[in-house]
């Protein structure tokens, strides 16, 4: 007598990760996302404030600038992490 296939003998899926490594996934990818641009483009800015005497307008234009980067970027992750 031949028995139907079940769900138990299809193929093995993998582990789903579980929710506290995706929460922690998610967290240390915006974190990068906003303080890497913010106190790149400062120091930058404080580099070039120093080099060309035009204390404080390069770092202020980079704190700017480091800013806008960065919400430009959490905004994208947000969009693909809705998506999914």
């Amino acid at each position: 007598m031949s028995t139907s296939p079940t769900k138990r003998d299809a193929t093995p899926q993998p582990p789903a990760k579980s929710t506290v490594i995706l929460l922690l996934s998610t967290i240390g990818d915006t974190t990068w996302r906003m303080f890497l641009p913010t106190i790149g483009a400062t120091i930058l800015g404080v580099y070039g404030d120093n080099q060309f005497s035009t204390k404080p307008w390069l770092t202020l234009g980079g704190i700017i600038i480091g800013t806008i980067i960065a919400a430009a970027l959490v905004r994208n992750q947000m969009k693909k992490v809705q998506r999914t």
